[in-house]
């Protein structure tokens, strides 16, 4: 299993994608990185499976 992985969010702010490098070796982490288009704190649960595969679910900060 990789121990980084590249993911592609999407902002809830702006509506454009932008990666994110994941560390699968942590598990599952709540993460804030700010959008690389618009510049808005972006909250990201994601969940690294047993396998491998990582899924992440984006917010923003006003909901």
């Amino acid at each position: 299993m990789n121990t980084e992985q590249t993911v592609v969010v999407l902002c809830p702010y702006c509506a454009q994608s932008f990666e994110v490098l994941v560390d699968c070796s942590i598990g599952d982490q709540e993460l804030i990185e700010d959008c690389e288009v618009c510049n808005r704190p972006v909250t990201m649960a994601i969940t690294v499976s047993d396998d491998g595969s990582v899924s992440v679910a984006t917010k923003s900060e006003d909901v």
